[in-house]
């Protein structure tokens, strides 16, 4: 049975008292005083040393088990139990975020232009032997795709996004790693909607690609970073056309 937490939490202040108890808790779990696999005292303890009513308590544990911090278990034995935290509930966010088409396809660009550059500028500082084989049997496939036409469309597009979800792996930041392959799942229907999807997409597509890794390959960081961010730019600019003339 996980262990239950005894803390110096503070009676809240009246003014704010659900708000309070969500800031003390989480406090608690940021700065590792509550460790995953920890168990909160029994709601009556936490009553008593908040100074608050079952109602604003239960509140709280709800808000802290959306953020994905505590999980609340039901029957025998159960209570709040800590959450190992990681990069999920960001993930969840931020992919909901992307797929709800509340973002402008200029800020989801200006903000893939920033980490898609960084990303390019570290992989080639930091690609070893195995990142570039990777990288090559990429680029390799997404030849073959183009060879094929524009029948081969998904195909390629697919590659493309594998490409660079293993250029933000070589990066070796688990932050841009993250980030990318959330971005990279969620960002898929931008393409579907606002892309040409032509043969000569297609070309110069893989054109940019095969400079970005030919500078990522060679240890290039400032052309890395230049050839990323021109190609994300350039997208961006042609999808966001596209986009005015279908809202017409």
């Amino acid at each position: 049975m996980p262990e239950i937490k005894s803390l110096d939490f503070q009676r809240v202040k009246k003014n704010r008292i659900f708000q309070d108890v969500v800031d003390q808790i989480q406090e608690a779990i940021f700065d590792r005083r509550l460790k995953p696999g920890d168990m909160l005292p029994p709601e009556r303890v936490l009553r008593e040393t908040f100074n608050i009513s079952r109602g604003t308590l239960r509140e709280a544990l709800r808000v802290l088990e959306h953020k994905g911090l505590i999980e609340i278990k039901v029957g025998t034995g159960g209570g709040s139990v800590i959450k190992k935290t990681g990069i999920e509930q960001l993930s969840e966010s931020l992919g909901l975020l992307i797929r709800s088409g509340n973002l402008s396809i200029f800020d989801i660009g200006e903000f893939r232009e920033g980490i898609e550059g960084k990303i390019a500028w570290l992989a080639a500082k930091r690609a070893n032997q195995d990142d570039i084989h990777i990288l090559e049997k990429l680029l390799a496939q997404a030849k073959a795709a183009v060879k094929k036409g524009l029948p081969a469309w998904e195909e390629f597009i697919d590659i493309d996004q594998q490409i660079h979800k293993q250029l933000a792996g070589t990066s070796k930041n688990d932050l841009y790693r993250y980030t990318s392959q959330v971005v990279q799942d969620n960002i898929r229907k931008y393409f579907d909607r606002y892309l040409d999807k032509t043969l000569s997409r297609m070309e110069e597509n893989l054109q940019d690609l095969d400079n970005l890794i030919h500078a990522v390959k060679n240890h290039l960081p400032k052309q890395a970073a230049q050839y990323a961010e021109t190609h994300v730019h350039r997208f961006v600019v042609r999808m966001g056309k596209k986009k005015v003339n279908n809202d017409r």
